[in-house]
């Protein structure tokens, strides 16, 4: 399980776009969005750092 601190993050559409985003390129991830943390977790076959720029990529600010 990967956890990635995350900033910009405010409502569901957030959440939908960055759900989408990482299953797009592994359909087989989950993701888990808290809001209230800004806090990502995602259990992928991805790398890190392949995550971590597809959050980026829809916007939201990666706190490493």
């Amino acid at each position: 399980m990967q956890v990635f601190n995350v900033q910009g993050m405010t409502c569901g559409h957030c959440v939908r776009a960055v759900t989408q985003a990482v299953v797009d390129q592994d359909p087989g991830a989950t993701v888990e969005v808290d809001l209230a943390a800004g806090e990502v977790k995602v259990q992928s076959q991805l790398p890190r750092p392949q995550v971590a720029q597809l959050i980026i990529e829809e916007g939201y600010v990666v706190v490493e």
